[in-house]
């Protein structure tokens, strides 16, 4: 994941000189919630670009980054959230800090269709009201990131921070602190990137597989899983980021994580022949 964050900020002399690229390569969303604005992006973030298209006048349909969201969807699904995401590093990060976590409380499941209605905001609100990014405007702790590595590089930006800003580094102060108790809070309640890769989970070609032949329904997967997910009853569910813990607790080795139609092969019982599991 710090490889995949590095690679989405590879511009690094905007860090220090608080420029942001303006390259050919910008026009191009990455999968994860990366700032445009960031000054090492190498690349544009795809719910900035849609809304974006969904607040021009006259309205044009967003061909372009729909297609790449459905590509990225339909391919990996929330394993973007697990892998590619710098928001999911930043979080990882903070839960480093040896403190007690709580990935299951009293709110949680109703906190998680959360991410759902933030979701449905962006993309409507747009539409509504012309030029409004609702998410990167008011919520987005990537651009609140961003927002910091400027200002920190430039005392002119230092100059325009105002009131805006103050709400959206209380809202990423918030999560930070949050991670060093609960799980990826942004992942989990408020993100409505992975709410719509979570939607595309079931049908993403990365994706998980259970032997219910081999498992023997100890329990262990669900004991393990960060994100509050049972494995064996919901690991195509809108929650799961393919992080792999379950497949790597599992002691029937009934759990499978990778692209479908990959099985691993096993020497069959009779004849040293190999088959396909």
């Amino acid at each position: 994941m710090a490889a995949a964050a590095l690679l989405q900020n590879a511009n690094f002399k905007g860090f220090f000189t608080g420029r942001i690229s303006e390259n050919a390569a910008k026009g191009v969303c990455v999968p994860g919630l990366n700032c445009y604005s960031c000054p090492g992006a190498v690349g544009a973030c795809p719910l900035g670009s849609l809304q974006s298209f969904l607040g021009t006048r006259p309205f044009r349909f967003p061909y372009y980054v729909m297609g790449l969201l459905l590509f990225f969807g339909a391919l990996l699904g929330r394993a973007v959230c697990g892998f590619l995401c710098p928001m999911g590093l930043i979080q990882e990060l903070a839960a480093l800090v040896p403190v007690k976590k709580r990935n299951r409380f009293r709110l949680d499941q109703p906190l998680r269709k959360l991410k759902f209605l933030i979701l449905a905001a962006t993309l409507v609100l747009p539409l509504i009201v012309a030029r409004t990014p609702f998410f990167c405007k008011y919520i987005c702790p990537s651009g609140t990131t961003a927002a910091l590595f400027l200002s920190a590089a430039d005392k002119t930006v230092r100059g325009l921070l105002g009131s805006l800003f103050t709400l959206k580094f209380a809202i990423l102060t918030v999560l930070i602190v949050l991670s060093l108790f609960i799980w990826r809070p942004f992942c989990k309640y408020l993100c409505p990137l992975g709410a719509f890769y979570g939607l595309m989970n079931r049908v993403a070609l990365y994706r998980g597989h259970v032997d219910e032949n081999a498992c023997v329904h100890c329990g262990a997967c669900a004991s393990v899983c960060r994100m509050g997910v049972d494995p064996v009853k919901e690991i195509n569910g809108t929650e799961c980021i393919r992080c792999g813990d379950c497949a790597r607790k599992c002691p029937a080795d009934a759990i499978r994580i990778g692209f479908a139609g990959i099985r691993k092969k096993e020497p069959e019982a009779q004849g040293g022949e190999v088959r396909t599991s």
